[in-house]
């Protein structure tokens, strides 16, 4: 019997809870997952409502989040575009023992990061979260190298520099880890770049206009060099990482990282406030 996944989101009709099941009925673990419920807080004007939705995605409608988790074996947090809303809707999910997946950006600062791993601590609850970015397959061949990035430097695009600065950041925490100290962001809110220094000498940037696409470049002590301009199969290979975290209820990514990633991406807002201002991060 496949095991059953529950949508818990702001507003159901969004991109992502529009084209996830699709991909999960499409991955390498389609006989064994499945996503069977949903919950969404409210429809917005002019979006389809939960009953809509349900039943274009073959899916069953729910009236509380205390239902998708009671009736789920795994659970998805979903609301892409409001991390500020995650720990609320997550506070239940994360005191079930039950696999959740929360969706980027994971929350809106490093405190609230933090606070819902403690939870899921407190209740072996196992918790993961990352942008699609970091599973592109040419960073995680990249990751495989383990080249020691000294250097990183990412171009990538989007409606809005605060929602979006999220996949540069995943991919830069991917090959540097952690340890940054420190940011500055100029320019203005349409094009801008934002450095990043390490506690330990490294440097890495991100270049943000509307229309680029995700790039990568990355230098490592021995002149080791990689230049990445393609991200190839980014959200395929994101839904299997999160099928094979539902079947393991292992976390393929630190927490460290992810509760930096959060905490970098609070102080790239609040540089876009201070522009030239150098910003400290944590």
């Amino acid at each position: 019997m496949k095991k059953k996944i529950g949508f818990i989101d702001l507003f159901i009709d969004e991109w992502h809870a529009n084209n996830y099941p699709k991909w999960i009925r499409e991955s390498a673990l389609k006989d064994e997952f499945d996503v069977a419920y949903a919950w969404e807080k409210y429809t917005p004007a002019g979006k389809k409502d939960l009953k809509v939705w349900c039943a274009e995605q073959g899916v069953t409608p729910v009236a509380s989040i205390a239902e998708v988790v009671e009736k789920s074996d795994c659970i998805c947090v979903l609301a892409p575009s409001n991390p500020e809303v995650h720990e609320e809707l997550a506070e239940l999910p994360l005191k079930s023992g039950k696999p959740v997946y929360v969706d980027k950006p994971f929350a809106p600062n490093g405190e609230a990061a933090k606070r819902m791993f403690d939870l899921a601590a407190k209740y072996n609850t196992p918790l993961m979260s990352s942008s699609a970015l970091r599973f592109g397959t040419e960073i995680m061949e990249l990751q495989q190298k383990n080249i020691g990035s000294l250097f990183v430097s990412t171009c990538g695009g989007g409606g809005n520099f605060p929602e979006y600065a999220i996949h540069q950041i995943e991919m830069i925490v991917s090959l540097m880890g952690v340890g940054a100290k420190e940011l500055q962001v100029c320019g203005n809110d349409k094009r801008l770049t934002v450095a990043l220094r390490y506690g330990d000498g490294r440097l890495a940037n991100m270049n943000y206009s509307a229309f680029w696409g995700f790039t990568l470049n990355a230098a490592a002590e021995d002149n080791a060099v990689a230049q990445i301009s393609t991200m190839s199969n980014i959200f395929p290979n994101l839904l299997q990482k999160i099928l094979e975290f539902y079947k393991s209820g292992t976390n393929p990514i630190p927490v460290a990282e992810t509760i930096e990633i959060a905490t970098i991406l609070d102080a790239v807002v609040k540089g876009m406030a201070n522009y030239g201002s150098w910003i400290k991060i944590g």
